[in-house]
């Protein structure tokens, strides 16, 4: 039998943005994290720097250990709730939003590079 978790909108979790209140949210999950501040091995200032919000950067940058990942499950308090989370529009790449693409023309620069040095030639075997 599947296992009902709370869904927390991203509103609910960022108001615990407190040393005696603090969440985070990791992953889509969300953990109340305010008994571990004095615990946290890189201090309570690195977690309450990203209370109340989405911290999955912070927390896949910092190279937390296996036994750190299976700690956080105490924590857990519910997940996020995406469906009040606007998407994104996804824009065509074949979608041109310019006047003309200059990797198309990357041609153009050898090609003036050769023309001038064409010319400069041209010029200075005429003064001789």
């Amino acid at each position: 039998m599947p296992t009902l978790t709370k869904l927390y909108t991203m509103q609910e979790a960022s108001e615990h943005n407190s040393a005696g209140d603090c969440w985070v949210v990791i992953d889509g999950k969300v953990y109340d994290v305010s008994s571990y501040l004095e615990e946290h091995p890189g201090g309570d200032d690195v977690l309450l720097q990203v209370t109340g919000k989405d911290a999955t950067d912070e927390f896949e940058d910092a190279g937390h250990s296996k036994t750190a990942r299976e700690l956080m499950e105490s924590f857990f308090v519910g997940e996020l709730d995406t469906s009040d989370i606007p998407q994104l529009e996804i824009v065509s790449e074949n979608q041109e939003n310019y006047i003309f693409d200059l990797t198309k023309q990357y041609w153009a620069v050898p090609l003036a590079a050769i023309g001038i040095s064409v010319v400069v030639t041209f010029l200075y075997l005429r003064k001789k």
